[in-house]
C-alpha cells in the first residue's frame, strides 16, 4: 500500500507550547481524508510540515516517502490551499494562470485552470482582489489543481464562505478528484460537507492524532447505546466505552462495538461522521475498557 502521507513521533514547538506533538499517522494514497479538529489543535502546523513550510522540532513527515522540503522535485506532486486562500490581489486570474506556469514547469496544466474557471463564470481579467471570497477560493482551487498534484493539501478553504459558495467549491473538488488519483486531505468544521465527499478520517485534538481509518470502517465499529442508568461493570459485545453521558434513569454511551452481539439490555443505534467526531473529541481523560466501567446505580 502506497502512502501519500505518513508522519513519525512528529511534533511542532512553538517557543515552550507544541502545536503538535508525538504525531502519528499514515494516509493511504487515493483517499479523500478529512482533518478535524477544535481550534488549536494542530491541523494547520500538520498541513504545513507536510507541505513544507515547516520544520519539524521532532520526528518526521513524508510525501510519498520523501522529505517534503527536499526540494522542488517532492513540492511538484503536491497542491496547497491555505487558510486565507492567499493570491495576488492586484493581479487577474488569467495572469495568475500564467505567472503559475513560470513557476510551475514540470506538468503545468493551464488549459484545466481556464476551463474550470470559465465553467464557473468568474471573469478572467478582473483583479482577483474584486471578486468574492468564494470566487477567489475557486481561482486558488483552480491554480492547485493546475499543477496535476499527487497530494492537494486544503487548510480550511471553505470556512469562510456562504453554502452554496460552499457547494460549489466541493462540488468542483470532486469532480477534479473523480478525474484524477489525487490523495486529498482536507481540514474543516464542517462536518456535513465532510461526511458527503470524504472516505478517510483523521481527528487531532491537543496536538495529537486520537483517531484515523477509512470513513465506512470507523462508523461500521462504533455505536451509541441507550439504556438503564443502572447497569454492569461490563457490557457484552463492547470493547471500549468511549464516551457516556447520564440523566436520572437512562445513560447514552459511545462505545466501539467488540465480539459478539451487544448486551439486549442496551438499545443500539449507527452512528453518524458527526456523532462519531463530536463524541471522540469530548471523550474526557484516557479511554478505558468497559470492565474498567460501571454505571453507577
Amino acid at each position: 500500500m502506497e502512502l501519500a502521507v505518513e508522519a513519525r513521533a512528529l511534533g511542532k514547538r512553538y517557543g515552550r507550547s507544541w502545536a503538535l506533538q508525538d504525531c502519528a499517522l499514515t494516509l493511504p494514497a487515493g483517499r479523500i481524508a478529512a482533518l478535524v479538529g477544535p481550534n488549536g489543535a494542530g491541523k494547520s502546523t500538520l498541513l504545513h510540515l507536510a507541505v513544507g513550510l515547516l520544520k519539524p522540532d521532532a520526528g518526521e513527515v513524508r510525501v510519498f516517502g520523501r522529505d517534503p522540503r527536499d526540494g522542488p522535485a517532492v513540492l511538484a506532486d503536491i497542491g496547497f490551499v491555505a487558510q486565507d486562500t492567499p493570491v495576488y490581489r492586484d493581479f487577474t486570474a488569467a495572469e495568475l494562470i500564467t505567472m503559475g506556469g513560470k513557476l510551475n514547469r514540470r506538468r503545468w496544466d493551464a488549459a484545466l485552470a481556464r476551463e474550470r474557471l470559465a465553467a464557473l463564470g468568474i471573469p478572467p481579467g478582473k483583479a482577483v482582489g474584486k471578486l468574492s471570497g468564494g470566487q477567489r477560493a475557486q481561482v486558488a482551487l483552480a491554480l492547485a489543481l493546475a499543477k496535476r498534484p499527487r497530494l492537494l493539501l486544503l487548510d480550511e478553504p471553505i470556512a469562510s464562505l456562504d453554502p452554496l459558495a460552499r457547494r460549489e467549491f466541493m462540488q468542483t473538488l470532486m469532480g477534479a478528484v473523480a478525474e484524477s488519483e489525487t490523495t486529498v486531505l482536507l481540514s474543516s468544521h464542517l462536518l456535513a460537507d465532510l461526511e458527503r465527499s470524504c472516505d478517510y478520517l483523521v481527528v487531532l485534538q491537543s496536538s495529537r492524532v486520537q483517531l484515523t481509518g477509512a470513513v465506512d470502517e470507523l462508523l461500521d465499529a462504533h455505536r451509541t447505546l441507550t439504556g438503564p442508568r443502572a447497569g454492569s461493570e461490563s457490557i457484552a459485545g463492547v470493547a471500549e466505552v468511549v464516551r457516556a453521558s447520564h440523566t436520572d434513569r437512562q445513560s447514552t454511551l459511545l462505545v466501539r462495538r467488540g465480539a459478539g452481539s451487544i448486551d439486549p439490555l442496551w438499545t443500539e443505534h449507527e452512528v453518524t461522521l458527526e456523532d462519531l467526531v463530536l463524541g471522540h473529541l469530548a471523550a474526557a481523560g484516557p479511554r478505558v475498557a468497559p470492565e474498567a466501567w460501571g454505571v453507577p446505580a
